[in-house]
């Protein structure tokens, strides 16, 4: 099990990775409408800008993705099951959990889980 201090160490880590995606989606929403705004000379400008925001799109999808399963975790910290597996409900290694510190899954369950959505 996780101790307390090893807990806040992570939570801190969530809320300083939250905040700073937040700050990406707000300013990446901004550059969106801004591109909206512009006035395209011609259809390699209007390209190019396309193509930007197709980019800038899945960043955001991803960074969103990335929010909720920071959130969910966050979660997890003021219920008291954070850093538990949600198959097993055996707790997740603290190497695992500090290469993804949003970790729903230890390594096993989450191998099977990958195999599972592939099929």
């Amino acid at each position: 099990m996780l101790s307390k201090s090893e807990i806040e160490n992570f939570k801190i880590q969530l809320q300083e990775r939250k905040l700073q995606i937040e700050k990406n989606l707000n300013g990446t929403v901004l550059e969106l409408n801004d591109i909206r705004d512009l006035e395209l000379k011609d259809e390699g400008d209007y390209a190019a800008a396309s193509a930007e925001t197709a980019v800038d799109s899945a960043i955001l999808q991803q960074q969103r993705k990335e929010l909720a399963e920071i959130e969910l975790a966050l979660d997890k910290i003021k219920k008291g099951i954070y850093g538990i597996c949600e198959m097993c409900e055996e707790p997740i290694s603290l190497a695992r959990l500090r290469v993804k510190n949003f970790a729903r899954f230890c390594i096993v369950c989450r191998e099977i889980n990958e195999k599972g959505h592939k099929g």
